[in-house]
C-alpha cells in the first residue's frame, strides 16, 4: 500500500515573533521570498505568508509589500500560496483583507472567532530590543482582542470565498471555533473538503498538550465526519512533538518560524530547516509529504493559474 500523503504547510514569518528574537526571522520581501522558496524546495506544499515593513520588521498589511514577494515565489515554485487574513490583532478587518482581495490567492487563513491573542508573556525573557515597536506591540496584546465577529467572518467568506474562489485554512484555537465552523457549514456558506488547522498553545486559546489535540480531533470528527482534513499547529517548543502526534493520528502538519523559532534546541537558521526536520519524522512514520499538485487535489483548490499575481 502506498504511503499516506501529508500536507506540509510552512508559515514563513507571521506577526508573532519580532526581529530581536532571531537573526534568522525573514523580514524584507527578499528574505521572505528566499526563505519561502527554500521551504518549498525542502518539501512544503503550502506557504502561509504574512508581510513585514522592510524598514523595521513590524507587521504590515500593505498590499504593495505583499506584491514585492508573491510573484517571485509563484515564479520560482509550484507551492500553494496561502495569505493571512489574520495579520495582527492591531489591524482593522479592512487592512487585513486588503492584500488577499488584491491577490485572489488559492488559499487564505481564516481565524474562526474573536479571541484574546496574548503575546505579552514573551516580554518575560530579558533581551536587547532592536526596535522600540517590538516590546510595545507585545505589551499591547495584554489589552486588545483579535476581532473576528460572525459578521466579519461572513464578509470574508463572501468577498474572498465566493468573490475570488479562494478556499480557507480554518484556524481553530479552541473547541468553540469548531462549532462556529459547523454553523457556517450548516448555513451552506462553507463546504467540504474543509481544511481545519488545530492551533494549540496561544495564550487565550486551547493549551498545547496531547489531550487537547485528541479532544479537538474527536469533536471535529463528530461535527464534520469524513468531510474535512485537519492539520496541527503548535506554538513554541511544543511545535514538533504535537505536529508529530497529529501526523500519526492521520493529520497534516504546519511548521515555520511564525510558530516556533527553533529547530531542536537551537535557533532554526531557515524555515527549510523545520521542513526538513518534519520530513524526517514523516519518513520514520512511513508517511510521505504531499506535492503541491496532490495538496491542490486533496483540498479542491482552484489552481495557481487563477490568482491575481
Amino acid at each position: 500500500m502506498a504511503p499516506r500523503k501529508v500536507i506540509i504547510t510552512c508559515a514563513v514569518t507571521g506577526s508573532v515573533h519580532t526581529p530581536s528574537m532571531s537573526p534568522y526571522l525573514p523580514v524584507t520581501p527578499d528574505q521572505i521570498a528566499t526563505d519561502a522558496i527554500a521551504a518549498a524546495e525542502a518539501g512544503a506544499s503550502i506557504l502561509h505568508l504574512h508581510a513585514r515593513d522592510p524598514k523595521d520588521g513590524r507587521p504590515t498589511a500593505d498590499p504593495e509589500v505583499f506584491m514585492q514577494f508573491l510573484p517571485r515565489i509563484k515564479q520560482a515554485t509550484d507551492a500553494v500560496i496561502n495569505i493571512t487574513t489574520g495579520g495582527s490583532s492591531l489591524m482593522t478587518l479592512d487592512q487585513r483583507l486588503a492584500a488577499p482581495l488584491r491577490a485572489e490567492p488559492e488559499m487564505c487563513s481564516l481565524n474562526m472567532g474573536s479571541m484574546n491573542f496574548a503575546l505579552f508573556p514573551m516580554l518575560d525573557k530579558p533581551r536587547e530590543w532592536q526596535h522600540e515597536w517590538e516590546p510595545k506591540l507585545l505589551e499591547a496584546t495584554r489589552d486588545t482582542i483579535f476581532k473576528n465577529t460572525f459578521a466579519d467572518m461572513e464578509g470574508e467568506l463572501e468577498r474572498l470565498g465566493k468573490g475570488c474562489g479562494t478556499r480557507f485554512e480554518f484556524e481553530c484555537y479552541d473547541v468553540g471555533h469548531l462549532y462556529s465552523l459547523a454553523h457556517f457549514r450548516d448555513r451552506g456558506l462553507v463546504s467540504g473538503p474543509l481544511f481545519i488547522q488545530f492551533v494549540l498553545g496561544i495564550l487565550g486559546g486551547i493549551g498545547a498538550d496531547p489531550d487537547n489535540l485528541i479532544h479537538m480531533k474527536r469533536i471535529a470528527d463528530k461535527l464534520f465526519g469524513d468531510s474535512y482534513q485537519f492539520s496541527v499547529l503548535a506554538a513554541g517548543r511544543q511545535q514538533m512533538p504535537l505536529i508529530s502526534i497529529g501526523a500519526a493520528m492521520g493529520g497534516n502538519v504546519r511548521v515555520g518560524l511564525e510558530d516556533s523559532l527553533y529547530d531542536g534546541r537551537q535557533l532554526a537558521k531557515s524555515n527549510a530547516d523545520q521542513v526538513r526536520r518534519i520530513q524526517g519524522i514523516l519518513d520514520g512514520l512511513s508517511l510521505e509529504a504531499a506535492t503541491p499538485a496532490e495538496a491542490r487535489e486533496m483540498l479542491a483548490l482552484k489552481g495557481g493559474d487563477r490568482v491575481a499575481f
